[in-house]
């Protein structure tokens, strides 16, 4: 799950060349002011050379191997676009995801690793460095979960070039890329200095609190040196901060009764509506960006029964931890108030609405150090490919890693896609090399290819 905060720019990387030019004579010949400007002209153009033969990435897709790797991602983008319609149409609700699990597994293991599936259901192909006084591993991932019920239709339209199916970019797009990448990899007998793990987890969207990395985390604890979260398809950015979220559960009970009979008896469903209508009110600021929304609404049995119990699921969200806590702690209040004026409004001698606030889901925020390798191996490999990027702050596997001062991005695995998290999800495959290549590239320079 990808939502962006797009107001930060990636700095552009700037190469100053400087000459020592002597102040010509008024009368000088025309011919040394040409010669002059020939000689800035050459300057200029071996700064420039100099600047791109810096880049680390010019020499490592030099390597026959990784130059192996993508050609062969060129050649089989029909086959990465037919794994990823495959992956889509198999239903994957958080809580939901080992029948597409069980399918990634079969890919993975198809491209060389050593798989297994994990206790809390993620699948986990490792493949082995080649240094052995190492114990690090660089982690890739992209999540296995949707935001979808189990009976909601998967099945992938083509419209108008597109690929349309919810999920089919959240995250279609990532999984048929780690399965790309690693396929690739085996392909062309790459090798690596570090462990690379090539992970599918489970409980990114939603409920789900990041269970899924959590795990992952835990199960490599101290030992990891990166993680790439591939996250939807565009290209565009690099998630390099994690942004804070805390999703609560605000349910009311009472006596419940009759419609006719029991009128007058505190309603839960009233109250809720109370809370929602007073938090609501609540203003949040723009600087640092604070945002609130009421995803959910459950309660009652009959249009013609007081129901006994309602409830509501929030998520709030900030750049500013302090800010979440105060949004929590508003909200809080708005609820305790709201059934304090249902019980007020409601006849005397009923029995008392009560109020139960549970947090379901916590993501911690974190930001990746401005001098991390693995922000500057981006940079390069944008740089290389010709890339243009922003940073930007999100939502997704990067911020429990981030949270932990592991550095870590979120990236889209290249192609165009829109409409996450709704019916209409759509995905268009065209120039998604782009994606594949920039992923790939990334990781095989912190890992460390050899030749």
């Amino acid at each position: 799950m990808r939502t962006a905060n797009l107001r930060q720019s990636a700095e552009v990387n700037s190469y100053p060349i400087s000459a020592k030019v002597s102040r010509l004579p008024a009368n000088a010949a025309p011919i040394k002011s040409v010669k002059l400007f020939f000689l800035f002209g050459i300057l200029l153009a071996m700064g420039t050379l100099t600047a791109r033969a810096a880049n680390p990435i010019d020499a490592l897709v030099q390597d026959k191997r990784v130059a192996l790797a993508m050609s062969w991602l060129d050649k089989n983008l029909d086959w990465v676009t037919e794994q990823q319609i495959a992956i889509t149409e198999i239903p994957a609700p958080e809580f939901h995801e080992a029948a597409r699990a069980a399918y990634i597994a079969k890919l993975l293991a198809a491209c060389g690793l050593e798989v297994h599936t994990d206790s809390v259901g993620n699948v986990i192909g490792e493949r082995s460095g080649s240094s052995r006084k190492s114990n690090d591993v660089i982690i890739v991932v992209a999540h296995l979960d949707t935001v979808f019920p189990i009976d909601t239709d998967v099945h992938v339209k083509r419209v108008n070039g597109r690929l349309q199916a919810p999920g089919i970019a959240d995250d279609g797009a990532g999984l048929a890329a780690l399965v790309a990448i690693a396929r690739a990899m085996n392909e062309a007998q790459i090798r690596a200095q570090t462990k690379i793990v090539f992970a599918a987890d489970v409980g990114e969207e939603g409920e789900g609190n990041l269970r899924g990395i959590r795990e992952l985390m835990d199960t490599y604890k101290g030992n990891v040196r990166a993680v790439i979260a591939l996250d939807g398809a565009a290209t565009d950015y690099v998630t390099t901060i994690g942004l804070a979220s805390r999703r609560l559960d605000m349910q009311i009970t009472g006596p419940g009764g009759h419609s006719w009979s029991d009128f007058g008896a505190p309603n839960p469903i009233t109250a809720l509506a109370r809370g929602i209508v007073q938090f609501s009110r609540t203003r949040v600021p723009q600087e640092p960006r604070t945002t609130f929304n009421f995803g959910v609404i459950e309660g009652g049995n009959s249009v013609n029964s007081i129901p006994a119990e309602a409830g509501v699921k929030v998520d709030l969200r900030s750049e500013d931890d302090a800010e979440l806590s105060r949004l929590e702690s508003e909200l809080r209040k708005a609820f305790a108030s709201a059934v304090d004026e249902e019980m007020a409004a409601a006849d005397p001698g009923n029995e008392t609405l009560k109020l139960k606030v549970t947090v379901i889901g916590v993501r911690p925020g974190g930001r990746l150090a401005a001098d991390s390798p693995l922000l500057a191996a981006i940079e390069n490999v944008d740089r290389y490919l010709g890339n243009r990027s922003r940073l930007e702050r999100s939502s997704t596997d990067a911020n429990l890693p981030l949270s932990q001062g592991v550095p870590a991005i979120a990236i889209g695995a290249g192609g165009q896609g829109g409409g996450s998290h709704s019916l209409d999800e759509w995905y268009d495959p065209a120039g998604r090399e782009l994606g594949l290549k920039r992923a790939m590239l990334t990781l095989l320079a912190i890992a460390g290819a050899q030749p």
